[in-house]
């Protein structure tokens, strides 16, 4: 720290006196104690936020009367794999972990697909009404999905030609309990457009005006140069949409009803409710549930920072 000079004055009798001098902390303390106190909180945070899922792992290789032994085990003593094995011997736990990967890999690329025409539409194109019927998609996203959710049941029941229908949707269950279901109605986010809408926004217009003068229609140049530029935005709402539809427990609730077409989600619901005390067992299946959208999101995270940060910009 620097020493500040000291200020002397005259007293009435002749002799010098120093006069107070106020010390401040310097801006190189002040920023090292902010930075700790940050860092503080971000791992107490971490801890908050991680050991669930640490204890998850944990119990799942431990038998039932280690996981209730008090104090905690964090690290199994006598670890073993008899509750998945069990697990998988006691749900059809296949079935159902095909159902979800089948749904939710559907679902994310109609998004990614649908979304991308939509934003681009919105972004770089120039049409009467563009803005009004952007705020238009945007207000969508301030409707519950309660609130749609019995209008859209209705829908799916009298699809027309399928579930038994007539060409009038009477007669049959339309899309209920089918995957046409699960899947169509969520092929579509308002979110995911103006994601997209705002990524798309900060490619510059002279790489499209280039490709228009040499003749490349208006497809191709949302395929072959806006999509590839939007790579860091699109892995970011691929693991957006892929992470929810995996964790979907609310729509497949109500549309489902066959056991052949439930998901993990719905399986391990019910598994909970035959099973009460089956917590080994439990906890097995949910880092079963688990583990695919942490490889998804450990190999796109990347991706995925890198998009969150660049659909900001304007």
């Amino acid at each position: 720290m620097a020493v500040a000079e000291s200020h002397v004055g005259e007293t009435g009798r002749g002799r010098i006196r120093p006069f107070p001098v106020t010390r401040h902390p310097s801006p190189d303390t002040l920023s090292w104690v902010g930075k700790l106190l940050i860092y503080a909180v971000l791992v107490v945070g971490g801890v908050i936020f991680v050991a669930p899922f640490v204890w998850m792992v944990s119990g799942s290789v431990q038998n039932i009367g280690d996981i209730f032994r008090w104090p905690p085990q964090w690290i199994p003593r006598n670890p073993t794999l008899d509750n998945y094995a069990r697990f998988f011997e006691t749900q059809r736990i296949g079935r159902f972990f095909l159902n979800s990967a089948y749904v939710a890999i559907a679902v994310t690329f109609l998004q990614l697909l649908l979304a991308s025409l939509a934003a681009y539409a919105f972004a770089k194109r120039q049409f009467p009404g563009r803005d009004a019927l952007f705020l238009l998609t945007l207000g969508t996203m301030m409707i519950p999905g309660q609130v749609t959710l019995i209008p859209t049941y209705i829908i799916l029941k009298h699809v027309p030609f399928f579930g038994g229908n007539d060409w009038l949707g009477q007669g049959g269950h339309g899309w209920l309990d089918s995957y046409w279901g699960l899947i169509v109605p969520q092929g579509a986010s308002a979110f995911a457009i103006f994601l997209l809408r705002q990524y798309m926004r900060t490619i510059p217009n002279d790489l499209l005006d280039a490709a228009r003068i040499d003749g490349a229609s208006e497809l191709r140049i949302w395929a072959q140069i806006v999509m590839p530029l939007c790579r860091p935005a699109l892995a970011a709402l691929g693991i957006f949409t892929f992470t929810y539809q995996w964790d979907n427990f609310y729509w497949p609730l109500v549309i489902v009803s066959s056991e052949d077409l439930r998901t993990l989600p719905l399986g391990l619901a019910l598994f909970v409710v035959r099973n009460r005390t089956a917590w080994d067992l439990l906890m097995a299946g949910s880092v079963v549930a688990t583990l695919p959208v942490l490889i998804v999101f450990l190999i796109f995270q990347r991706h995925f920072v890198r998009g969150i940060a660049m659909s900001g910009l304007k």
